[in-house]
């Protein structure tokens, strides 16, 4: 291809990229082609292009739409039907393209919901968010996010000081011990938290089961109850904690129960309520749903896959 015609379809890309801003131009292979300007108007019949957005207004968050609700293909034979299917999943369907890549606003979205999930994991529960809840915090081996994030193992164990406040401060060898972990996501905690254990702590108190002292762990992985089991003393561990964040959501959390917990016990030993969020189990609702598990569990002494609910 020569020059002349490599740089006509050049000038004709950037002639319709609607670029918005000053009165400047684009130089292409040592020629000026032309930019368009932001026509205040909107009239397009003078050639001008129409600006994306005015200057003193922001974009629309792309996070808040609601993609079981978005519908991005043109002219859609069965568009009724495809949405139907959309509700019952929160997959990205009908996302349509733009030759063989996403369309801009799939792309952003993406992008969008990626920086969440990676928000989740690197921010730790903030310091007055616990002390909102009115809970007592401690700490696993890990001493920073890099090392609970390389050191799982770390994560599963309490440290000394924590065992040490924990034997300090909290009943010991209650029937049912409560524990709020920040996990893999922050924003689990911070979005269900405040939902789920109020009715979870009623639920309990509705079945006349005794509960200990309820504390925060920072830093905690799922296998620090088995820790805490010992500590406490406690018949059933309940530790409720934020789960690996994807695409779909960085808000979920889960709750990990076990009877008679001890260290190196067997996963499944195990049970668990999960996909406790907004867009799944609704947190209200999870926090009694577990109290009735906990229940089950104390009167067949049992949890994880010797538990058959």
């Amino acid at each position: 291809m020569d020059q002349n015609k490599l740089r006509q379809i050049i000038e004709q890309v950037l002639t319709e990229m609607d670029l918005v801003g000053n009165n400047t131009s684009t130089q292409v292979d040592g020629e000026c082609a032309p930019t368009p300007v932001a026509n205040p108007s909107g009239d397009e019949s003078k050639g001008e292009a129409t600006p994306f957005v005015e200057a003193d207004k922001v974009l629309p968050d792309v996070a808040e739409v609601n993609l079981r609700e978005q519908y991005l293909v043109p002219n859609p034979a069965y568009k009724d039907k495809y949405m139907e299917l959309k509700l019952k999943s929160p997959a990205r369907l009908g996302i349509w393209r733009a030759g063989a890549r996403y369309k801009t606003n799939t792309y952003l979205r993406f992008r969008a919901d990626h920086s969440a999930a990676q928000d989740a994991v690197f921010t730790d529960v903030p310091e007055e968010f616990v002390q909102k809840l009115n809970l007592m915090e401690v700490q696993t081996q890990c001493t920073s996010k890099d090392e609970y994030l390389t050191r799982p193992d770390l994560g599963r164990k309490l440290s000394a000081e924590a065992t040490a406040a924990i034997k300090a401060n909290c009943k010991m060898n209650p029937t049912v011990q409560l524990v709020v972990a920040d996990g893999l996501s922050s924003s689990a905690i911070t979005a269900n938290i405040e939902d789920v254990l109020p009715a979870l702590e009623q639920g309990l108190k509705s079945f006349g089961i005794d509960y200990g002292t309820t504390f925060f762990v920072k830093y905690g992985r799922v296998g620090v109850m088995d820790d805490i089991s010992e500590v406490t003393g406690a018949e059933v561990v309940c530790i409720l904690l934020g789960e690996r964040p994807g695409l779909i959501t960085a808000e979920s959390m889960s709750a990990y129960l076990a009877y008679k917990a001890t260290v190196n016990m067997p996963e499944a030993r195990r049970t668990v309520v999960s996909n406790i969020h907004s867009g799944g189990s609704a947190p209200a609702e999870a926090g009694a749903h577990i109290a009735e598990i906990i229940k089950i569990m104390l009167e067949r002494k049992a949890s994880g896959t010797d538990l058959r609910l």
